[in-house]
């Protein structure tokens, strides 16, 4: 947090949302609310009230509370400071910042380590950059496991009508078989579909950081994608 509010954060939020106010403004009872917050209360009511007092305002459209504004600015600036700062990973080896992604090794690394032996002889490129490929590999990844999803789903469908126009005689038979085949199939959605919600959180929910120290087993994961159309054809 700012060192400029020393307000507790609980005075700083809104009684309506209980969330640090957006655009507050200020009632002749002397509580705020957010702008919005407080439209909607009296959209709901037929008497402009505080929602906390209940007193009569005399003004459709209260002042803004510019003092209260600017601490809860400062709060959420602080916010993002300290999560910013929460985000620079060090080294457990040198505890110098991870600047650096070592391409052969798949892992961020810091300026020490480049010039180590380990990673002398290693190309290493900016974790900028090394995240933003990596973001650009899993959404190809996650494209080419939805077009395998879509691709056996389509096989099924075809296999099923297929096969069942075909073996009308043996049908207590093939229709086992048939079984068979949709449950080993629906795992193998199932697991197409967990793997793109898995590799889809940990691209667009983690941080650049976190995703490049997690990329090598995210890369494992995607590779493993389940039983594919050509593990049912040729099944009778």
């Amino acid at each position: 947090m700012s060192s400029s509010v020393s307000l507790p954060e609980e005075d700083l939020s809104c009684p309506v949302c209980c969330d640090i106010f957006r655009d507050p403004v200020l009632l002749p009872c002397s509580h705020s609310f957010c702008k919005t917050c407080l439209q909607r209360y009296w959209d709901t009511s037929a008497l402009r009230q505080c929602p906390v007092c209940r007193r009569r305002a005399s003004k459709r459209t209260p002042p803004s509370n510019l003092a209260l504004k600017n601490l809860c600015e400062a709060l959420q600036q602080g916010r993002i400071q300290s999560s910013a700062e929460g985000n620079r990973v060090l080294c457990s080896l040198h505890g110098e910042r991870l600047r650096l992604f070592c391409l052969v090794d798949k892992q961020p690394v810091c300026v020490e380590c480049q010039a180590s032996k380990i990673h002398k002889n290693h190309d290493c490129v900016p974790t900028e950059k090394a995240a933003q490929d990596c973001k650009n590999q899993a959404l190809e990844t996650e494209r080419q496991i939805k077009d395998q999803f879509v691709e056996l789903h389509q096989f099924l469908y075809d296999e099923e009508a297929a096969r069942l126009a075909a073996l009308k005689e043996e049908e207590e038979e093939k229709i086992g078989v048939m079984k068979s085949m949709v449950t080993k199939a629906a795992a193998g959605m199932l697991y197409l579909t967990e793997t793109v919600t898995v590799i889809t959180q940990e691209m667009t929910g983690a941080e650049d950081m976190t995703l490049l120290q997690n990329f090598k087993a995210t890369i494992e994961r995607a590779q493993c994608t389940g039983p594919g159309p050509e593990d049912f054809r040729g099944t009778d």
